[in-house]
């Protein structure tokens, strides 16, 4: 059958069909496939479509290198009769590679002398992929011996005859087994059956959308196709080109060091197109939804691409490494997808973002709350981070960064590669080799710490003193130059020996205490702690860890502010949303934001609310008549009977809302602000 593949003078030939996802099988599920056909397991029945129909396909491929592109082995539509593969593609992939190619330059060898009895579950015939150079007996080619036009006993005895081991008579029978059990399975009986659904003599019986459909039936059943590839046959029965497209994106967006998906795109799709973040197959069978992704794909992809420059360029997260979710990029991707022209003059996106990746907010299943942002952005037109945070807050999730998220992370985790991301700015992050990418190490080595024991409450048995979750945390580890942490670089020095040498100014990068007393091994604890408030402290000037972050209430400062402990830059956020941030340092905040507005409560217990959003300062509080004194006066007095801002609720705001007098009070300052809250703050109406 593999003789089929690629060749249109078999009826035809066995083709893929642009409706398959790319092949993902690994060596070692080809080679347990070449042992369950030796053992005579069976493998299934395939699936094909015999048509007429002028649909796009491609080759098998025979020389498999990672990261290939599928466009080279797209074949030129035609009318002519063909078979297309709709369920098999791993399994006949496979074999075409094993006995007609190689993976990454490597070919299908077998273990001449292998066939022991095992148990169900062990490998029983031992099949490996080697560089042809590097095999040596009893490793022999499989694709010669199936390709042979001797007998098998006569490739037997050459193959002895030229062993310079001297081999047992059981050895000798082993080799002559196997010769004549592959030439029986592979090359005399019909190992492989298929099932065939004939549109060419039966054109009424198979429809496109028929085939579309079970080949969608077929899949569903087992663990074959991911959801998305299920959706993505749906888009690609009906557009030519969405192969070739998708392709193109995804190298555009991966080409820095990102796993963009076939998935997240999709996702997107749906997402920017108003039809919810939840997979459905329904809206993929509905015609409107897959004429306007073709339709609308180039702005949909301009959208991904632009937000994705705005992750590496704007927060740092310049590798897969460092982003835990793609999925909180989405609101993000929906605002510049939507509103493209207030794009450019957004602010506090990147706190968004740095925020969400840390606190995890769009782990688990996040298809409601992706909803939720969306309907938020459509409703104020525009991206306002802390409605954002305050949606995130009412779905029941914390958005929250504290010194316990930062300190937290761990070895060998996504959210250690963020921070770490955000800490060492100079670091490639995006080689041309990726033996050269930047690499987690534990300050105190693993090997010594493991090594060192305890006993407690008197007991005798010891045990370990530096368990894991000691071991691997942050103010354990540094980022190191694979050159650093390479053969001839740190390995297993401690701290004592590696910063013996090192200029101030490494130390200082690196986060490392002064005192050398602390590089010590039996000073491992103190260093730590000591470390921790480093790490505290170089934290704190990106996410205001001097307090504990209530929700609502956004850091001062960017993902640059890490440069400089410099005040942080006030066009960043709009006046409105820094008043509201002095407001939470000045007075009690009654609770979080909600409608735009945030309320809080003056050391004389009187109430004010700050409208947010806005590029002034709005305040409203009780009723005062004004002062003289500084020269206050608001600029509106509302009766108790009439209407006010409608954000102003029970639960933010209680003695501000209808049934009570208030006042409205315009600022354009900071300065102002405080003043006024000052006087406000002592204001007695008795």
């Amino acid at each position: 059958m593999v003789n089929y593949l690629n060749n249109a003078d078999y009826n035809g030939g066995f083709w893929l069909p642009n409706i398959q996802r790319p092949f993902v099988w690994n060596t070692s599920q080809i080679e347990k496939l070449f042992d369950s056909l030796m053992r005579e397991y069976p493998i299934s029945t395939l699936l094909v479509w015999r048509t007429k129909s002028e649909i796009k396909r491609r080759k098998f491929i025979d020389i498999y290198r990672d990261g290939l592109s599928l466009s080279q082995y797209q074949i030129p539509v035609d009318s002519t009769t063909k078979m297309l593969v709709l369920d098999g593609q791993q399994r006949l992939q496979s074999l075409y590679i094993g006995l007609m190619g190689s993976y990454n330059k490597k070919e299908m060898f077998f273990n001449i002398l292998s066939g022991d009895q095992t148990s169900p579950e062990d490998t029983r015939y031992k099949f490996r992929f080697m560089l042809p150079e590097k095999a040596k007996f009893p490793w022999v080619s499989f694709r010669k011996i199936v390709d042979s036009n001797d007998q098998p006993n006569r490739q037997a005895d050459k193959l002895i005859e030229n062993v310079a081991d001297d081999l047992d008579q059981d050895q000798i029978n082993r080799i002559i087994d196997n010769y004549w059990k592959v030439h029986q399975i592979f090359v005399i009986n019909e190992t492989i059956s298929y099932q065939e659904l004939d549109s060419v003599d039966n054109a009424d019986l198979y429809t496109e959308n028929d085939v579309v459909e079970i080949f969608i039936r077929a899949n569903s059943g087992g663990t074959k196709l991911g959801k998305s590839d299920l959706l993505f046959s749906l888009l690609t029965a009906s557009w030519d080109d969405a192969d070739e497209v998708m392709e193109e994106l995804l190298q555009d967006l991966n080409s820095g060091g990102y796993s963009f998906s076939r998935d997240f795109i999709l996702k997107c799709c749906l997402v920017m197109l108003n039809k919810g973040a939840a997979y459905d197959v329904q809206k993929f069978r509905d015609n409107d939804t897959k004429t306007d992704i073709v339709k609308k794909w180039q702005d949909i992809s301009n959208a991904i691409k632009d937000v994705r420059d705005f992750l590496s360029s704007k927060t740092y997260i310049r590798s897969d490494k460092a982003l835990p979710s793609y999925l909180a990029l989405i609101p993000v991707i929906y605002f510049r997808y939507t509103y493209p022209h207030k794009w450019t003059q957004a602010v506090g996106i990147d706190t968004f973002i740095l925020r969400s990746l840390l606190s995890g907010v769009f782990g688990g299943r996040p298809d409601s709350l992706i909803n939720k942002c969306v309907r938020k952005i459509n409703e104020q037109q525009a991206f306002n981070t802390y409605n954002m945070f305050d949606v995130i807050h009412q779905d029941g999730r914390n958005v929250d960064v504290t010194e316990e998220t930062i300190l937290h992370a761990t070895y060998g985790s996504k959210s250690i590669h963020l921070l770490f991301n955000l800490w060492y700015r100079q670091f490639n992050y995006d080689p041309a080799y990726d033996g050269n990418l930047p690499e987690v190490d534990h300050i105190f080595p693993q090997s010594i710490l493991k090594t060192i024991k305890e006993s407690k409450d008197g007991n005798l048995r010891k045990t370990a003193a530096y368990p894991t979750k000691i071991r691997d945390q942050l103010a354990n580890c540094m980022l190191l130059t694979a050159d650093e942490n390479g053969f001839q670089g740190k390995c297993d020095q401690i701290p004592e020996q590696w910063f013996s040498d090192k200029t101030d100014e490494y130390l200082r990068l690196h986060l490392i205490p002064e005192n050398k007393e602390l590089w010590k091994i039996q000073n491992y604890q103190q260093f730590i702690e000591a470390r921790k408030k480093l790490i505290v402290e170089r934290f704190g000037e990106i996410f205001d860890l001097s307090s504990q972050p209530r929700l609502g209430h956004a850091s001062t400062t960017s993902a640059s502010a890490i440069e400089s402990s410099a005040a942080p830059d006030p066009k960043m956020e709009s006046l409105s949303n820094r008043a509201e941030q002095k407001l939470s340092q000045l007075c009690d905040r009654i609770s979080a934001a909600s409608n735009n507005v945030a309320g809080f409560r003056t050391p004389n217990n009187l109430e004010l609310a700050i409208e947010l959003g806005r590029d002034d300062i709005n305040i409203w509080t009780q009723h005062t008549g004004g002062s003289t004194e500084l020269n206050y006066t608001p600029s509106q007095t509302y009766a108790a009977n009439s209407p006010r801002n409608s954000g102003i609720n029970s639960i933010a705001c209680p003695t501000l809302v209808l049934g009570n007098q208030v006042e409205h009070w315009k600022f354009t300052s900071i300065d102002e602000l405080v003043d006024f809250v000052n006087w406000y703050g002592q204001y007695s109406a008795g």
